[in-house]
């Protein structure tokens, strides 16, 4: 007890305290005028692209004439091993196993790091997504394809935007900004947005190889996971990018305390 008192030891309050004390980093003027243009144009590339799919939903044409030419070439490809895989898929960025995933990562992440400023972003993330896709399906009301076509059990919910593909993307992309923004690696962190694009890409095409959504559906929640993640990058880099001069409200991070 002594020793909390002589501020040898935080304490578990004090422990607790310092999990919500956001961790703030050093970089250029540059760089963070970089991130606020990436995060403005990911916002205006997700807006356009978004309404876009909307338009030719509530018109039935412009870019959905793409959507029945996918789903029939994709009906051509199915096998049972492809079946199986895509399953699978569907299995693991579904309701169930897909928040479970993100329940242990951030509470993980949250426990084993110091401050939890960056998995309250990715549980933030994630929450939003979900609730724009219940707010946007049940306004929008969109019917899925064929019933009889469905692989994996019919599913009578609305198809416009895909919440599968949202999750996947909101997890991926957020998830990986957060891990890579806080290195300097330039690879790494190309590497690890292609790796997400590979897992985005496999959750899409599962959704429409199984038969439960069309090509916009899925493009549409593409569109609306760069929003957010947009709005992600602009909150993280003015809640934690400071520039040398500024001051610090927080605590100065060790992964990040050099000017290129």
């Amino acid at each position: 007890m002594a020793e909390e008192t002589n501020g040898k030891s935080p304490g578990r309050w004090r422990a607790f305290h310092d999990k919500f004390v956001v961790e703030e980093r050093y970089m250029s003027a540059r760089d963070r005028t970089n991130l606020y243009r990436t995060a403005v144009g990911l916002v205006v590339l997700g807006a356009v692209m978004f309404f876009a799919m909307l338009a030719g939903v509530l018109q039935h044409d412009g870019l959905t004439a793409g959507d029945e030419p996918v789903r029939s070439w994709l009906l051509t490809l199915r096998s049972e091993p492809l079946t199986a895989v895509m399953i699978f898929l569907a299995i693991l960025f579904g309701p169930v196993a897909l928040p479970i995933i993100v329940l242990v990562v951030t509470v993980a992440w949250g426990l084993l790091a110091k401050h939890a400023w960056r998995p309250m972003l990715l549980a933030g993330a994630m929450l939003t997504g979900v609730i724009l896709a219940q707010i946007i399906g049940r306004t929008i009301g969109r019917q899925r394809p064929p019933v009889d076509l469905m692989l994996f059990g019919a599913d009578f919910t609305f198809s416009f935007p895909s919440g599968h593909v949202l999750g996947a993307c909101d997890f991926l992309l957020v998830g990986t900004f957060l891990i890579v923004s806080r290195r300097r690696n330039r690879m790494a962190a190309v590497a690890g947005f292609l790796l997400a694009g590979v897992g985005i890409f496999f959750a899409a095409v599962s959704r429409l190889y199984l038969g439960y959504h069309w090509l916009t559906d899925a493009l549409a929640s593409l569109s609306i996971s760069f929003v957010i993640l947009g709005g992600v990058i602009a909150l993280d880099t003015w809640r934690t990018a400071r520039i040398r001069g500024e001051q610090i409200t927080g605590t100065l991070s060790k992964a990040d305390t050099s000017l290129e």
